[in-house]
């Protein structure tokens, strides 16, 4: 009987053993789970997506940088280019005063009165015929 008491305690020692490494297993997922539910949080997400933004805007602005070193002039016109296509109305318009002269002033359109009453009657709604049909 003894080898059976020694091959029931082995067993439950085993047992035991399996437990453990059973909890530690759970613990460890449970860790895990709780690391990910964290990540994923709203405030988690805009933080790493704002941190990717700031370090992508600085690599774009040394980029920007380093290309208007490396050619000034084509950057300078470039720039030059864009400046006289959104001031394009007003310039335009001195360049027509410089080439007429004077400018004559724009005629001014009549106000309507406001004040007085509305004359006419309303119109009413006429009834349509329905045009689905065809005429045979």
């Amino acid at each position: 009987m003894s080898d059976e008491l020694r091959s029931v305690a082995e067993a439950r020692e085993r047992a035991d053993h399996a437990r453990e490494r059973l909890f530690a297993t759970f613990d460890d997922l449970l860790g895990a789970f709780k690391l990910l539910q964290q990540r994923l949080e709203p405030s988690h997400l805009a933080r790493d997506a704002w941190e990717a933004a700031k370090s992508k805007g600085a690599d774009m602005a040394e980029d920007a940088v380093d290309a208007v070193a490396k050619r000034p002039v084509a950057t300078t016109g470039v720039i030059a280019a864009i400046a006289l296509f959104l001031a394009r109305e007003p310039l335009i318009d001195l360049a027509g005063k410089l080439v007429k002269g004077k400018p004559k002033p724009k005629p001014e359109k009549p106000k309507a009165e406001r004040s007085t009453p509305r004359t006419s009657k309303p119109r009413k709604a006429t009834a349509k015929k329905d045009e689905t049909e065809i005429a045979a």
